[in-house]
């Protein structure tokens, strides 16, 4: 009996489960919806992670695969939700994504892509601070077209490219990395000395 090979998406989710919990734990213990000034610090590092990614989403290589990737990208929605709550626009954070190949570039983004998901579930926790997604929360919007329809498209082209098995190793290196990135800039902002507060 064949077991018929899982999908690449699948199989990206699988390897990237660990960096993800450990993302989730993190960001669950520094309570980023309980205050204001909590939140700045994680909008601090979706701000820079989405920065960093802004030249993977106008590559014209994979805008190529993905004619409406520089519409997803949400770097200037971020840097809208800095200014609503009148915090600093940070500085760029060494260790950023760094000229990936193309397949390691589409782990970075099967990773920027896939919170769009749990953004949902974020923006209703943002309401309680008083923000949405016209003002405060734009980065934790709804995507033009809706999040499940954006996803799944994003979805078969990932899994529909031909890779060669090199490319597959990038591909997960990517993806990995995304997560162990975010990660890196959450415990940045988060750090004693970081001053992400709205004046």
């Amino acid at each position: 009996m064949t077991t018929e090979a899982i999908r690449r998406s699948q199989r990206l989710n699988q390897i990237t489960h660990a960096p993800h919990e450990q993302l989730d734990k993190a960001v669950k213990a520094h309570a980023p919806f309980e205050t204001l000034a909590s939140y700045c610090r994680f909008l601090t590092a979706q701000y820079l992670f989405q920065a960093e990614l802004k030249t993977l989403y106008t590559q014209p290589l994979l805008i190529e695969l993905m004619t409406d990737l520089p519409e997803r990208c949400r770097a200037e929605q971020a840097k809208a939700d800095l200014q609503d709550l009148k915090a600093s626009i940070p500085d760029p954070v060494t260790g950023g994504v760094d000229a990936p190949s193309l397949a390691e570039a589409l782990g970075w983004l099967f990773v920027s892509e896939g919170s769009k998901l749990g953004a949902a579930f974020l923006i209703k926790r943002a309401v309680a601070l008083n923000l949405s997604d016209t003002f405060g929360a734009r980065h934790l919007g709804e995507p033009a077209g809706g999040r499940a329809e954006g996803w799944k498209r994003f979805v078969r082209i990932i899994d529909d490219l031909p890779l060669t098995p090199e490319q597959e190793h990038e591909i997960d290196r990517g993806a990995v990395a995304a997560f162990e990135r975010f990660n890196a800039l959450l415990q940045h902002v988060y750090a004693p000395t970081a001053e992400t507060e709205p004046a």
